[in-house]
């Protein structure tokens, strides 16, 4: 059997560990197991690959040279790959993503580039067509991830402002951009093939224009729907991988791409209908609502509560329902946050957890922090799940959420989040915000919870606060 054989076998092979991968993941029973395929997938992927590399690489006489750069690579991203994983916070994993995702974008470019300046293999005029068609393709959706994902990645570590940029005529900005590419690609498939310096120019052009959209796309979107841009990114960056494997004639890519493509799509609607956003809206990156530059609405003055007080609300409660955010994350307190789970649980005091499909700042967050933490997966509830259920709770802990428990979403329709299901906390008896200060959320939207009756702020490091009402807790 010929390389070729086996290299086919194993892309097979590869492609359906791939799949598997997926459906374990849809599952906390079975993350690790889908965790597991996929990590043998893209190892046997990649090992075929390396394989064919080297046989490919016999009727070249820099053979040996092909071969070292090729391990030289794949030593230095593992390398990389394991120094990033072993060093990053979970809170940091939103734009470790957007930041791999980027690498994809530029991947993609590079070999669309490459194929423009190797240029085509057949005779036939029609598939010279194809072959250019899935270069410009190829290029303009790597680019416009590479520049997306760099602008969510700043967004997400906070090193540009997560408010969106609202350019006059933004729509139009971006519509018009894909009416302009349409007309690059078509003047560059129908540019001569003798004529290379008009197609180099057109190629640099198309280049250009997709990177600035891809800026543009994510920089219109602002901080509180940077979740849904993350999983609309990943989207993104399958899609660039299929179009580089219909340049590169590799199957596994092209699959493995709409893999990702396709299930990257699909969380971002999901995500979508529960903020109520349009996915259209998303896809073009014009959802982005810049908040109020200051909200001076007098909502009176908040409450505040103590961790014994606290203690002993939660020891004289039947029923408990703990709501986490992003504030969580920071504060590392998911694991104080399940040994007061068990301790209450140990009490007989029915307590759950409410998580909103965007909290924290990347699908899933909170999540696989409670995961993490070994919290039971079967009292971790949806949002749709336990809103019905809140009037009958005696006592909400928000710990870090912000936007995902504001009522003004439900009640005010003149906010930058009205329309956005929530979850109403404010429905329960008692309400314990747990927050460093009175500032606004990610969106930058003020919370008139922090204000209700039934609310009360306690003030300080998340984790610390948690230790300190299990310390008050009854032995």
């Amino acid at each position: 059997m010929d390389i070729v054989s086996i290299t086919g076998a194993a892309y097979i092979v590869a492609a359906l560990l791939f799949i598997l991968s997926l459906a374990g993941l849809s599952r906390h029973e079975s993350s690790r197991s889908g965790l597991t395929y996929g990590m043998v997938g893209m190892g046997v992927a990649l090992v075929a690959t390396v394989a064919a590399v080297i046989d490919g690489s016999d009727a070249l006489d820099n053979q040996g040279l092909v071969i070292a750069l090729t391990l030289a690579a794949i030593a230095i991203g593992a390398a990389i790959g394991l120094w990033r994983a072993r060093i990053v916070e979970m809170t940091g994993m939103p734009e470790l993503i957007a930041a791999l995702h980027s690498f994809v974008g530029l991947a993609a470019v590079l070999i669309g580039i490459n194929g423009h300046v190797e240029g085509p293999h057949d005779t036939l005029a029609s598939l010279r067509n194809i072959h250019e068609a899935e270069v410009s393709i190829g290029i303009f959706i790597g680019a416009v991830t590479f520049t997306g994902s760099i602008v969510a990645n700043l967004k997400l570590s906070a090193k540009i402002s997560s408010a969106p940029l609202m350019l006059p005529g933004k729509n139009f900005i971006n519509v018009g951009s894909l009416v302009v590419f349409a007309i690059l690609t078509a003047l560059y498939v129908g540019t001569d093939s003798a004529d290379s310096s008009t197609a180099d120019i057109l190629l640099v052009a198309l280049t250009v224009l997709a990177l600035a959209l891809g800026w543009h796309l994510v920089a219109s979107i602002g901080g509180g729907d940077m979740p849904v841009v993350v999983s609309m990114l990943n989207s993104y960056s399958g899609w660039a991988a299929a179009a580089s494997g219909f340049l590169l004639g590799n199957d596994l890519l092209i699959v493995t791409g709409a893999l990702v493509g396709s299930s990257g799509a699909y969380l971002s609607y999901i995500m979508c209908q529960a903020m109520n956003r349009s996915f259209i809206s998303v896809i073009a990156g014009g959802f982005g609502i810049e908040a109020p530059a200051g909200d001076d609405k007098d909502y009176g003055e908040h409450r505040e509560i103590q961790a014994e007080a606290a203690a002993d609300l939660l020891i004289n409660a039947s029923s408990v329902v703990i709501t986490p955010g992003y504030g969580m994350a920071v504060a590392q307190a998911q694991y104080p946050v399940a040994e007061l789970t068990s301790k209450l649980r140990a009490k007989g005091i029915d307590v759950r957890f409410a998580i909103h499909p965007v909290a924290g700042r990347l699908p899933g967050h909170m999540n696989v922090l409670l995961a993490e933490a070994k919290v039971p997966y079967d009292i971790v509830l949806e949002m749709d799940e336990i809103n019905d259920d809140l009037p009958d709770v005696d006592v909400v802990l928000v710990i870090g959420a912000n936007d995902t428990v504001n009522p003004a979403a439900a009640e005010d329709p003149t906010s930058p989040i009205a329309g956005m299901p929530v979850i109403e906390v404010w429905n329960a008896r008692d309400v314990i915000v747990f927050k460093r200060s009175m500032a606004t959320g990610y969106a930058g939207v003020q919370n008139p919870l922090f204000f209700r009756e039934n609310s009360q702020m306690l003030f300080g490091d998340a984790k610390d606060k948690v230790d300190e009402i299990i310390h008050h807790l009854p032995a």
